[in-house]
């Protein structure tokens, strides 16, 4: 899988994404701080949105802290299908 029209921030998130467990679901909060920079939310978020590979890179498993969404560059209807296809109740 060619990542290389990434920026090295991106490649880091999308890596980190990678290691979500099928059927669990992480917080860009947690991505974040499990890439050493824990204030870039929403950087993270941003990173999941140019996510070239969306269902391979599984970034509809990133959500809020609150527990909400958040959001997912297929829009959220399919957010849901999919984390419910994987067993997570939304």
């Amino acid at each position: 899988m060619d990542l290389s029209g990434g920026t090295p921030f991106q490649r880091k998130v999308w890596g980190a994404l990678r290691q979500i467990p099928y059927g669990q679901t992480r917080s860009y909060a947690w991505v974040a701080q499990r890439i050493g920079k824990p204030k870039a939310a929403r950087a993270v978020g941003a990173a999941c949105g140019a996510n070239p590979i969306p269902v391979i890179i599984p970034c509809h498993r990133v959500v809020a802290s609150d527990g909400s969404l958040g959001g997912y560059s297929a829009g959220l209807a399919w957010k849901r299908k999919l984390l419910r296809l994987e067993g997570v109740a939304v």
